[in-house]
């Protein structure tokens, strides 16, 4: 929870379609867009937000692309060093809600099954009880 706020997650399935949903008129596969959101995803982990010089080049070719998409965004940090230069920090970052918008096609907010389903529901009671 941030400032009283539940967390956006952005899980695999729905960075799916909102790469699938971006991509319409080149008319992706569900399996690669899979793949492209299973890749990008590998490199934020929990976070929203990853260090642009960990990047290869054809890696940084994928996260230009789902910028122009409108699903990642780059933002620089600038310090002074002890010596009295500047040193510039370049990040990518999820764009959470409109990685959500997208995942709905636009519709407002929608979830996919396996988001909106309780998994505590389908433990049986006997789980609970301490031996």
């Amino acid at each position: 929870m941030v400032n009283g706020q539940i967390e956006m997650i952005v899980s695999l399935n729905r960075l799916t379609e909102a790469i699938i949903n971006s991509y319409k008129e080149h008319n992706m596969s569900q399996e690669d867009a899979s793949n492209m959101a299973y890749h990008v995803l590998n490199f934020f982990g929990f976070g929203d937000r990853i260090v642009d010089n960990i990047l290869e080049p054809e890696d940084r070719d994928l996260f230009y692309m789902l910028e122009d998409f409108g699903l990642l965004v780059t933002e620089r940090e600038e310090t002074t060093l002890y010596d009295g230069r500047e040193w510039r920090i370049h990040y990518w970052l999820l764009k959470k809600h409109a990685i959500s918008h997208m995942a709905c096609n636009g519709a407002g907010v929608c979830t996919t099954p396996d988001e909106n389903r309780n998994i505590y529901e389908e433990i049986p009671d006997e789980a609970w009880v301490r031996a």
